[in-house]
């Protein structure tokens, strides 16, 4: 059975009618007035760093490792394969 093609079109546009419009900017405007829902002023953000909580990319891959090394991590609780990765990134820090 062949599977349809799942393309899609970047040329076409989402079409949005008068009333949603009207809807967007009547929400816009109320939340320009709500107090619970300040602007920031460029002072706020100032001390902000972009990427703080950056998740890197991950690679799933098949790892040996010696029997007395995995009991070691599980000892350590829950999380030993996150645990791995710790270790070698810790590694990888202090060699650059």
């Amino acid at each position: 059975m062949k599977k349809a093609s799942t393309t899609t079109n970047s040329d076409r546009r989402l079409k949005i009618s008068e009333g949603t419009k009207r809807t967007y900017r009547k929400r816009d405007r109320a939340l320009d007035k709500d107090p619970d829902a300040p602007q920031m002023p460029p002072s706020y953000w100032a001390g902000a760093s972009i990427g703080k909580y950056y998740r890197p990319l991950k690679t799933q891959i098949s790892l040996r490792i010696d029997n007395e090394v995995l009991d070691w991590l599980k000892s350590k609780g829950e999380g030993h394969l996150s645990r791995i990765n710790e270790i070698l990134r810790e590694r990888m820090a202090a060699e650059r």
